[in-house]
């Protein structure tokens, strides 16, 4: 019994992503249509890229509220330049990852230089970038952009979707830097013990720099994609993106104390709240429950990995009896 009970805690995150294959498919006709996973690998890659960032700060024990914004943000650059400017496709799209590695930058001195702490810090910039996007657009839609943009978000290479090619090179090289290089080792240690790496003669400081930075390369990066795919820049794009991101991160089984986790988690936690809003959207499910939905998602897969690091501060443990 114990096995089991152990096999199912250490693939809790794989097999609540099959029961949600599982049900949707049995209560809706169009969940295993080919158009329809198509659309959810679409919806699921522009998450998918966001959470690589993600995850790298997570693991340092801080956080980013930024992506949503910089996803907007990005959108409105790209969208502005392509039609007021009419520069070119390639040059959109290089411009569009350095301005979300510029937020990044902004994040990781505030957080690391300033000591400002994560959340405040991050929920700030969300703010103003956000009032950017307004200010920039005076509120209104921006579209009419060149055909050869759409390849990022609509293409296919043979009968893969370009944003899973994409989602899939991000997460390789995020995967080898976690796993292969000292970067990654230093990430872990930065949320483990960033004491004892800092008098191990690491710059601390620098490698958080460093970490906000290719984050916000990712969040630059997935808004480019998203922007392609839906052809048009809202200045509220991205508007409760940040949630999705964290949502999936946590699911995936990093611990948001920092230092525990992989890369790999965060790729299913990403299909199930991928999967998940397909679902309840196909069922006719109203966003504001869908928004519910999420928000218990989220707090049992907090509750399940705080319950995981320290069974013995929830009192579930039977007390040993004292002997004289």
């Amino acid at each position: 019994m114990k096995k089991i009970l152990r096999f199912f805690s250490k693939n809790i995150t794989i097999l609540v992503l099959i029961v949600c294959v599982v049900f949707f498919s049995l209560v809706s006709d169009v969940f295993f249509t080919v158009n329809n996973i198509t659309n959810v690998i679409r919806q699921v890659a522009v998450t998918g890229i966001a959470a690589a960032g993600m995850t790298m700060i997570m693991l340092t024990g801080g956080i980013d509220l930024t992506p949503g914004s910089t996803v907007g943000f990005v959108g409105v650059i790209c969208a502005l330049l392509m039609t007021k400017i009419g520069m070119p496709v390639w040059l959109v799209v290089i411009v569009g990852i350095l301005a979300g590695l510029l937020i990044g930058l902004l994040n990781g001195v505030l957080v690391a230089y300033a000591k400002m702490p994560p959340l405040i810090c991050t929920l700030a910039v969300m703010h103003g970038i956000r009032g950017l996007c307004y200010i920039l657009t005076s509120g209104m839609p921006i579209f009419g952009f060149p055909s050869s943009f759409g390849v990022l978000g609509k293409a296919y290479i043979g009968f893969i979707p370009v944003p899973i090619i994409i989602l899939a090179v991000v997460f390789v090289a995020i995967a080898l830097l976690l796993e292969k290089t000292s970067m990654g080792r230093h990430i872990y240690a930065i949320g483990g013990n960033r004491e004892a790496l800092r008098l191990s003669g690491v710059n601390v400081e620098k490698r958080l720099v460093q970490v906000y930075g290719i984050a916000g390369v990712l969040f630059g990066l997935a808004g480019v994609v998203l922007l392609s795919r839906i052809s048009s820049a809202q200045p509220s794009a991205g508007n409760g993106f940040e949630f999705d991101v964290v949502t999936a991160v946590v699911l995936g089984g990093i611990s948001v104390s920092g230092g525990e986790g992989k890369l790999s988690g965060a790729i299913t936690g990403v299909l199930i709240m991928g999967i998940l809003a397909n679902g309840m959207t196909l069922l006719n499910i109203y966003e504001y429950y869908q928004m519910i939905m999420k928000c218990l998602v989220l707090l049992i897969a907090v509750f399940a990995g705080e319950y995981a690091k320290n069974k013995q501060s929830f009192g579930f443990r039977k007390k040993r009896k004292v002997v004289d």
